[in-house]
C-alpha cells in the first residue's frame, strides 16, 4: 500500500513511531513517495512475493509473535495455516528473497505540445510564456518537421526515424473520457475501456490471448507476452502468460535461484498441482529461458557500439531478445516522470533532460532490434497531456488531448497525423486543454488490424465496446 496518499490517518501514527526510533520497513514491487519516505525499502520480484510471505509467517509462529487473542477471536483456519508454516523447510539461510531494482511507470502525462511543439501557431506562444519551445532556427529551438510543427530538440537522436519514414506522430489523441486524474486515465488507457473501471484485464492481455489462440498451453505461452520491470502493469493484467525482464545490471546477474541447490529447494516448496505452484513453475522456467539468451552475449560485443545506461540499457537489451527470439511478439517498456507542475522548461531544462533519456531509450531499443525493425510496431502512449497555458510555477497541470508516437514497420512516418483542432480559446476542451480528435483506440486497432491480421471479431475481443471506428491513416 502507499499510505501517504491511501490512508492519511495511519501515515502521522507512522512517523510518530519513526520519531520514538522505530525504524520503518516498505515492502512494495513500486518505490511509491511511501517507500522512499521509510527507512528502507524491500521490492520483492514476481514469483519471490509467496516465499516471503511464507517466510515472514514461519518467524512470526516460531518466535511466538502471534497476537493469540485475536486471531481467536477474529479469523479463521489458523491452525492449518499454523502447521503449513512451521514446518521448517530445507532452504538454506538467504534463500527467501531477491531484491528488486527502481521501477517507473509508462503513461505519467507527458508534456505533448513540448515533443512536437505547434510552432506555427501563435497562441502557443502566448498561452506558454517562459516554457515555450523556440521557433525552429532559434537558439534551442524545434527541429522542423512541417511548416506547423516541429520535434523538441532534445528529441534529435530520432530525427533520422522521421527523415527515413520511419516514424510519424498522431496529434490531438487520446481518450475521450474528460478525467484528469492520473489513476483513473491509466486504468482507462491500459483497459482500452474510457469511463468503465470494471473491466478485469488489459488489452495487452487480452490481445496475447488471441495471438495465443483457444486452449494454448503454458508452455506455448511463454515469452510471447514480455513486460520490462518487476510488477505486471494492468495493461498485462488477465488469464493470458506474461513474462518479466528485470531492469538495471542485475537483470544479467545470476541470483540465489539461479543456483542449482537453491532451485531445488524452490522447486520442492513448490512442488505441488495448485495454482500458484504451476505459475512459480512456469515463471523459473520462462526466467531459466531469458537468463540463458541474455548470458548467452558476448561481453565484448557492446565495445564502442552504443553506450548505454539507465533505461535505454534496458531497451536495448529488450530490443536484442526481441530480434533473436520470435516468440516474443509483445512487449511493453513503463516509463514515468512527466509530471511537470512546475519549473518545466523550455528547449533546455527539467523536460528537456528527461525527453533526452527518452529518446536515447527509444534509440537503443531500435538499434537493438537491428534488422527486425521493419518487422515491429513501437507504439508510445500517455494517459492524457497537459493545459495549454503555462501555470503559476513555470509548469503545466493535468491536461486532455496529447500526441501519440510511431515508430517502425508498416508506419507511414515523415508525417504528422490527425486533424489539429489548434489551439484558439473557442476550440479549447474546457476552455483550457488540447481537443482530442482521434480515439487512442482507433491508432490501436489500426495497428492490431494491419500488423496482426485481427479479424474484426478478434478486435472486438481485445478492443471491446467501439460503437463507431475510424482510419487513422497512420498505418500503411
Amino acid at each position: 500500500s502507499n499510505p501517504i496518499t491511501s490512508n492519511v490517518h495511519l501515515w502521522p501514527q507512522i512517523l510518530e513511531a519513526q520519531r520514538n526510533g522505530a525504524r520503518i520497513i516498505a515492502i512494495d514491487p513500486y518505490r511509491s513517495l511511501t517507500a522512499e519516505k521509510c527507512d528502507e525499502h524491500i521490492a520483492p520480484l514476481p514469483g519471490t512475493d509467496g516465499a516471503l510471505a511464507l517466510a515472514m509467517m514461519h518467524v512470526i509462529i516460531k518466535e511466538g509473535l502471534v497476537d493469540e487473542d485475536y486471531v481467536t477471536r477474529y479469523t479463521l483456519g489458523f491452525e492449518q495455516l499454523r502447521e503449513r508454516v512451521s514446518t521448517d523447510i530445507a532452504v538454506p539461510s538467504g534463500y527467501w528473497i531477491e531484491y528488486g531494482g527502481s521501477f517507473e511507470q509508462l503513461v505519467s502525462a507527458r508534456e505533448r505540445l513540448s515533443i512536437v511543439v505547434p510552432h506555427g501557431e501563435a497562441a502557443y506562444y502566448q498561452a506558454r510564456g517562459s516554457i515555450a519551445v523556440a521557433r525552429p532556427g532559434e537558439a534551442d529551438g524545434a527541429l522542423p518537421l512541417t511548416p506547423l510543427f516541429g520535434l523538441h530538440p532534445a528529441l534529435a537522436p530520432l530525427m533520422p526515424l522521421w527523415q527515413a519514414g520511419q516514424m510519424g506522430f498522431v496529434q490531438a489523441s487520446g481518450s475521450h473520457d474528460p478525467t484528469r486524474s492520473h489513476f483513473d486515465a491509466q486504468d482507462y488507457m491500459e483497459s482500452a475501456t474510457p469511463g468503465r473501471k470494471s473491466t478485469p484485464d488489459g488489452w495487452l492481455n487480452r490481445l496475447a490471448a488471441v495471438l495465443a489462440g483457444p486452449g494454448a498451453t503454458a508452455e506455448a505461452q511463454r515469452l510471447l507476452a514480455l513486460n520490462l520491470g518487476p510488477v505486471p502493469p494492468r495493461i498485462f493484467a488477465g488469464e493470458a502468460a506474461v513474462a518479466s525482464l528485470a531492469t538495471g545490471p542485475s537483470a544479467v546477474t545470476r541470483g540465489v535461484l539461479d543456483r542449482p541447490r537453491y532451485a531445488e529447494a524452490f522447486g520442492q516448496l513448490y512442488g505441488g498441482d495448485d495454482r500458484l505452484s504451476l505459475a512459480v513453475r512456469e515463471a523459473t522456467a520462462t526466467r531459466r529461458e531469458i537468463m540463458s539468451q541474455l548470458m548467452s552475449d558476448d561481453p565484448k560485443a557492446d565495445a564502442g557500439s552504443l553506450a548505454l545506461n539507465g533505461l535505454s540499457r534496458d531497451t536495448g537489451r529488450l530490443g536484442q531478445l526481441m530480434a533473436r527470439d520470435a516468440r516474443i511478439r509483445l512487449a511493453f517498456v513503463p516509463v514515468g516522470g512527466w509530471d511537470t507542475h512546475a519549473n518545466q522548461g523550455n528547449g533546455r531544462g527539467q523536460l528537456a533532460n528527461r525527453l533526452t533519456l527518452l529518446a536515447q531509450a527509444l534509440d537503443a531499443l531500435v538499434h537493438g532490434l537491428g534488422d527486425q525493425l521493419p518487422h515491429t510496431s513501437i507504439l508510445v502512449l500517455s494517459e492524457f497531456g497537459r493545459t495549454v497555458r503555462q501555470n503559476g510555477t513555470n509548469g503545466t497541470d493535468h491536461g486532455h488531448g496529447n500526441v501519440a508516437w510511431l515508430i517502425g514497420g508498416g508506419v507511414r512516418g515523415g508525417q504528422v497525423h490527425g486533424a489539429w483542432p489548434g489551439l484558439e480559446a473557442s476550440a479549447l476542451h474546457e476552455g483550457r486543454d488540447l481537443a482530442v480528435t482521434t480515439d487512442f483506440r482507433d491508432i490501436v486497432a489500426d495497428l492490431l488490424e494491419r500488423r496482426f491480421r485481427l479479424s474484426d471479431r478478434a478486435l472486438a475481443q481485445v478492443l471491446p465496446g467501439m460503437d463507431q471506428r475510424r482510419v487513422t491513416g497512420v498505418v500503411g
